[in-house]
C-alpha cells in the first residue's frame, strides 16, 4: 500500500510571514485581515506571525525571498492587487511578481504563496476581497498552513 501524507489545517507552533503591498491598499489589507482571521482561527499565535509593507506588488518578490532566506518563518504569503489601467502595465508587473515569487520559492525551498489579484476593475477586486467571490487572502491562508505543515513534515522524515 502506498504512503500517503495529507498536511492538515493546524498553524500552532508555525510561523508565517505576510509581504503586503501598499499599491491598492484599500483591497490589500482585506485579504491581509483575512489571512490573519485564518491563521489565528488555526492556532497560529501573535508572536509567529509577522506582516511586512512594501510599496507595491514589484516589490512582493523580493522582500518574500529575504523572509524565506531568513530561516524565520514555515511559509511566506504575499499580497497585492493589481487593476488594469488603461495600459497592460498591471499585466506586466503581476507577470513579473508570479515569476519572482516561484523563483523566491524555489531558491529558498520555503514556501511562498502568491495572493496578487491582476483584475480589470475595482469591482472584481472588491468581489474578491471579501465580496461575492470570497476572500483570496483567506484562501492563501489556508494553503500556506497545509504548505508549511507539509514542508516541515517532509524535512522531518
Amino acid at each position: 500500500m502506498a504512503q500517503e501524507i495529507t498536511p492538515g489545517h493546524d498553524a500552532q507552533g508555525h510561523r508565517f510571514c505576510l509581504v503586503a503591498a501598499r499599491f491598492n491598499q484599500v483591497y490589500v489589507e482585506r485579504m491581509v485581515k483575512a489571512a490573519l482571521e485564518v491563521l489565528r482561527g488555526r492556532g497560529a499565535a501573535e508572536t509567529d506571525l509577522t506582516v511586512i509593507w512594501v510599496p507595491g506588488s514589484f516589490e512582493l518578490p523580493l522582500t518574500c525571498r529575504w523572509a524565506a532566506s531568513s530561516g524565520r518563518y514555515d511559509a511566506v504569503l504575499a499580497f497585492g492587487t493589481l487593476v488594469r489601467g488603461e495600459t497592460e502595465h498591471f499585466r506586466l508587473v503581476a507577470d513579473v511578481s508570479a515569476q519572482g515569487l516561484l523563483q523566491a520559492m524555489m531558491e529558498t525551498d520555503v514556501p511562498v504563496l502568491n495572493g496578487v489579484l491582476a483584475v480589470h476593475d475595482a469591482e472584481q477586486a472588491a468581489a474578491r476581497t471579501g465580496g461575492a467571490l470570497g476572500n483570496r487572502g483567506a484562501e492563501v491562508a489556508l494553503a500556506a498552513v497545509q504548505m508549511g505543515r507539509l514542508h516541515r513534515e517532509l524535512r522531518a522524515r
